[in-house]
């Protein structure tokens, strides 16, 4: 019995061909990301089907991390029947396209928890100190 789309396995997930995923531009230490429509497979030199947007990881001068995104172009190319990779759909969640990622949470509450383990480490440092 073949398995119903919802679980991203089965027929359906076979037909579709194409995948919209982060392509690492940049040089070594200077990481760029164009999101772009692919062939599903896993080639070293696939050909980009269609640019839909970019990301640049490293922060500006105002602490900013910068993203591009078409979205109507990305509506159209989930219409045909592409899959989003992860880490695709976690900018897409902050970006308010689609529902907020469960690792996006995941590294808030992990940032959150080292923030306060920081600022307990220091308050016991001075408490040392004085």
């Amino acid at each position: 019995m073949p398995l119903p789309p919802a679980s991203g396995t089965g027929k359906y997930y076979a037909l579709a061909a194409k995948s919209i995923r982060l392509i690492r531009q940049g040089c070594t230490n200077r990481p760029f990301f164009h999101i772009s429509v692919t062939q599903r497979k896993r080639l070293n030199s696939q050909p980009v089907i269609e640019q839909l947007g970019t990301y640049d990881p490293m922060p500006n001068i105002h602490n900013e991390k910068l993203v591009a995104l078409n979205l109507e172009r990305i509506k159209y190319w989930l219409g045909q029947g592409a899959h989003v990779t992860p880490p695709v759909a976690e900018l897409l969640g902050l970006a308010g396209f689609f529902p907020i990622h469960p690792r996006t949470y995941m590294t808030a509450w992990r940032n959150r928890k080292a923030e306060k383990e920081r600022i307990i480490k220091e308050a016991e440092e001075a408490a040392k100190s004085s």
